[in-house]
């Protein structure tokens, strides 16, 4: 073998070498790569979709749903509604309310709650309620004196339900009561004010306001979209009122389709209904003025951002139910995506009410505008003129009003 030969070996042998070495490391590389991925969706797994819902978030939590609902709605659970796309959807798994505008809570608020210290104690007295008794217990104070305090307003109740006897029960959070009874010293022994007495003895009492107050707020602090912010604010306030200011009929009909529920349940009996309802609705006049107001102001701003949806337009609101707000921190405002303006379409004239296209159509109301729900042409020609039932007879009463119509009387009145 010449020199040449042997030199042209060697640069072979080593260029071999070279290639088996760097598929080595590429093999390695892809067996630590889908180790990795492995691992990850094994944790994923085990840990459970990046998105639950609330029954399952409450499970997760220990909580039962009542107290997760009103941890939600204080604040110490942060909720995002469900945006997800389908094939978000779909790798989730089985997130429980994955339709648009369900409130879900990550996985990472979830691990953050549970590694709370003291958890899941700490989680459940912070949102503990309590009756009159033993919230008086905790404050300490007798009941009567507890009474006296929330009727004047020092004391804010957090939900309300009916007992057997369709009598109103109002419950407070314990954490309050203790801050307070720390805040406020003077007001827990001593005599009560004269001024408050005399207004408790007028039959004043300041609970159900109070508790519209805050349940409004918490409302407001969770939405972002403008129409469904103006349904909250006028969702106090009778039909009557509500007609004053909105003289749209496809206005109020966009609001009473958003108008959220402030009470939790639907009562059973008429007197239970007509117990809660009392509870629902402004009945002081401050109180009226305040919410008329706060009405008057975001409908303007929502008229501004997108007008209310009408028969033949599409709808102002795109992808679903209205973003909302986180519940703690400094939450990201999830806003709606701007569209096009719909171009209205003319009114209808005096006479007709709200079309199909809403199905939601309000009593008459004052103002201008039609206020009245659509009906028959009045006459005998309106009803000639009605299309023929199946089959191509028509009605009995039709084929009478075109005979009396077209008869010798109707020649001797003309």
């Amino acid at each position: 073998m010449s020199v040449s030969d042997a030199q042209s070996q060697a640069r072979n042998d080593y260029a071999g070498e070279t290639n088996t070495t760097a598929t080595t490391a590429t093999t390695a590389t892809t067996a630590t790569t889908a180790a990795a991925a492995t691992a990850e969706a094994v944790e994923t797994a085990r840990k459970g979709p990046r998105a639950l819902g609330a029954d399952r978030a409450a499970r997760e939590l220990e909580l039962r749903r009542g107290e997760f609902e009103l941890a939600a709605q204080l604040g110490h659970i942060r909720t995002a509604t469900a945006t997800a796309t389908a094939a978000d959807a779909t790798t989730a798994g089985s997130i429980a309310g994955t339709a648009l505008g369900r409130r879900q809570v990550t996985r990472q608020e979830i691990d953050r709650l549970r590694a709370a210290k003291g958890f899941p104690d700490t989680l459940r007295e912070r949102v503990r309620t309590v009756g009159t008794a033993e919230g008086a217990a905790l404050m300490p104070v007798s009941p009567g004196r507890f009474t006296q305090l929330a009727r004047s307003g020092f004391i804010v109740p957090v939900r309300f339900y009916l007992n057997r006897y369709r009598a109103v029960v109002w419950l407070y959070l314990a954490e309050e009561l203790r801050s307070f009874a720390t805040r406020e010293p003077a007001l827990l022994t001593g005599r009560f004010p004269r001024p408050l007495l005399a207004g408790l003895e007028a039959g004043e009492d300041w609970r159900p306001r109070n508790w519209r107050g805050r349940r409004i707020g918490q409302l407001l602090h969770e939405s972002a979209d403008p129409w469904e912010r103006a349904a909250i604010a006028g969702c106090a306030l009778d039909p009557v009122q509500l007609a004053e200011l909105v003289a749209d009929p496809y206005e109020r009909a966009y609001l009473e389709r958003l108008r959220p529920a402030l009470g939790h349940g639907r009562p059973e009996s008429e007197a239970a209904r007509t117990a809660v309802h009392r509870l629902l609705v402004a009945d002081h006049p401050d109180e009226i003025q305040w919410h008329r107001a706060s009405l008057d102001t975001l409908l303007t701003a929502a008229r501004r951002a997108c007008p209310a949806p009408r028969p033949g337009s599409s709808p102002p609101r795109v992808g679903g139910p209205a973003a909302r707000r986180e519940g703690t921190g400094p939450a990201s405002v999830l806003t709606p995506t701007p569209t096009a303006t719909p171009t209205p379409t003319p009114g209808p004239e005096r006479g007709t009410g709200p079309g199909p296209g809403l199905g939601l159509g309000l009593g008459p109301g004052p103002g201008p505008g039609p206020t009245e729900p659509a009906g028959p042409e009045s006459g005998s020609t309106a009803m000639a003129h009605q299309p023929p039932r199946e089959g191509g007879h028509r009605g009995l009463l039709t084929r009478l009003r075109v005979r009396r119509g077209s008869g010798p009387r109707a020649k001797i009145r003309s």
